[in-house]
């Protein structure tokens, strides 16, 4: 018996990274499994392989996060495969450029500002109206330590997952009375192809600088969402779960 037995899970953002290592678990633990992506469809397919030949279940579907159409669909069919989505993992991420304030174009921070809200929205709009009619859900959304603890040249990246957490919490506040609990993950420094453009000097440092000594793989975030979603924090919502080796203590 796995933990999320009988559940049905959709993950923004899986082919890759901390989406797909969530998505496998999530499967591990017994949920139906969809693994959304938006252009990397055979690392998508791949994933599902990997789930199915694992004893689990999982299909792909191919989704723009930041598209209300394309995610409404997405979530139609997830329903007919599955049945009604009632976890929920926000991980769909906009990218965007490292550079100061002063020469950031205005342009690229709203673009990810933006694009970092619609699919969170869009998202929750999507699935929340089954988890109310079955008077249960759980939502999370992957947001950064970089919300709360500002680093040079994400400024961007800040802005946007801070207003990722506010949203969330609105969500708790909101969605609570109905049965729904709705949580925040913020990892720290994650190795993955998306911070593989960062020096090896800069990852050192972040190493040093964590209690834990090391940085996060993405299991660790994937083990930080099951927490979440599980029965084990059925009496936690609202709640801004830090997963960065103890380098952000609050």
């Amino acid at each position: 018996m796995g933990r999320l037995d009988n559940r049905v899970a959709l993950v923004t953002g899986a082919s890759r990274g901390i989406g797909a290592a969530t998505v496998k678990l999530l499967a591990a633990e017994g949920a139906r499994v969809c693994v959304n992506y938006h252009q990397s469809e055979a690392a998508a397919r791949k994933v599902v392989a990997e789930i199915e030949a694992a004893g689990g279940k999982a299909i792909a579907v191919q989704a723009d996060a930041c598209d209300k159409a394309q995610v409404e669909a997405m979530v139609a069919k997830v329903s007919a495969a599955f049945g009604p989505v009632d976890t929920l993992v926000i991980n769909a991420s906009m990218s965007f450029p490292t550079v100061p304030f002063l020469e950031y174009p205005w342009d690229a921070f709203e673009k990810k500002l933006v694009g970092e809200l619609k699919a969170a929205f869009f998202a929750a709009r999507a699935v929340v109206p089954g988890m109310v009619e079955k008077k249960s859900g759980a939502i999370v959304a992957i947001s950064s330590g970089l919300s709360r603890h500002p680093g040079d040249g994400f400024i961007a990246h800040t802005t946007a997952k801070s207003g990722l957490d506010g949203f969330m919490k609105s969500l708790a506040h909101e969605l609570g009375p109905k049965g729904i609990r709705v949580n925040v993950v913020a990892p720290g420094l994650t190795l993955t192809d998306a911070t593989s453009r960062l020096p090896e000097a800069a990852k050192e440092m972040s190493a040093r600088s964590a209690p834990l000594r090391r940085n996060g793989l993405p299991e660790d975030i994937a083990g930080a969402v099951l927490m979440m979603v599980s029965d084990d924090a059925r009496f936690v919502t609202g709640a801004y779960i830090s997963a960065s080796g103890g380098r952000l203590m609050l």
